[in-house]
């Protein structure tokens, strides 16, 4: 009988992540690689040589594609392409995002629209079409949503970006009821501050930095690295009977 250590093995499944050229993506890519998976990867970027390099020094194989998720236009073509280089997925990540900060009495149509679309829209699609894969070859599979903090609170200044945020964690909800009998698994992690491009003007600002490390319990922003755990568990076996919830990997901010 296999161990529990084997339930967390990814060996023979592939991953599509969007988002992955950097950052959150590009660190749960490489620890989906590490846990055996070959990794399908997305971005708006024009390439992902990092993503790639570091993916391979794994022994996995790494496919990208440039893709912009402001349109759901390209999610046919984001399975066609990995089914065709890999023959199947197994797991997808919804990672990209982006946000607009500004006023709630100021924040644009325009702003809201880009936002809602890229983190919320496009995250809808890309599940409906992982979810129709999944089930035509009665496989099952894994779906993790990248949430937020703000999945839970309010935040300031970000308002289509908080939207956004807590419509993933309750649409995660929501697919888990409907897919979770095909066995699919919907689930979300919720990273908390991390130091990643979307928090860089937060880090920049003295005073802000200063008032969200004394918060964290951890006493540091998080790092890419520090959501390896929480995405191979999601991805793997091992959370076969965790469904509809969100994860926070935050250093300890929501019990303060």
């Amino acid at each position: 009988m296999a161990g529990i250590l084997d339930s967390f093995k990814l060996d023979g499944k592939t991953a599509i992540v969007t988002g992955c050229g950097r950052g959150l993506g590009q660190g749960m890519s490489i620890a989906l690689a590490e846990a055996g998976a070959d990794i399908f990867g997305v971005g708006y970027r024009a390439d992902a040589n990092e993503t790639k390099t570091r993916v391979e020094e794994t022994g996995r194989r790494f496919e990208y594609m440039q893709a912009d998720l402001a349109s759901i236009e390209p999610v046919p073509a984001i399975f066609e392409r990995a089914i065709a280089r890999f023959g199947h997925v197994d797991i997808l990540v919804n990672n990209a995002g982006i946000i607009k900060r500004n006023d709630s009495t100021d924040l644009t149509e325009q702003e809201w629209d880009e936002v809602m679309n890229v983190n919320l829209k496009s995250v809808f699609f890309m599940c409906q079409a992982a979810a129709k894969h999944f089930m035509a070859r009665k496989s099952g599979g894994k779906i993790i949503n990248i949430a937020s903090m703000l999945s839970f609170q309010g935040g300031i200044r970000v308002p289509s970006y908080t939207a956004s945020k807590g419509g993933i964690k309750s649409l995660t909800m929501l697919l888990a009821n409907e897919w979770a009998r095909y066995g699919i698994n919907a689930n979300s992690i919720a990273p908390g501050y991390m130091a990643t491009d979307n928090t860089a003007l937060l880090r920049a600002d003295a005073g802000r930095n200063a008032a969200i490390l004394e918060r964290i319990p951890a006493a540091r922003w998080g790092e890419p690295c520090d959501l390896a755990g929480a995405v191979v568990f999601l991805a793997s076996r091992a959370s076969d009977y965790v469904n509809g919830f969100t994860i926070a990997v935050d250093g300890g901010w929501l019990g303060r």
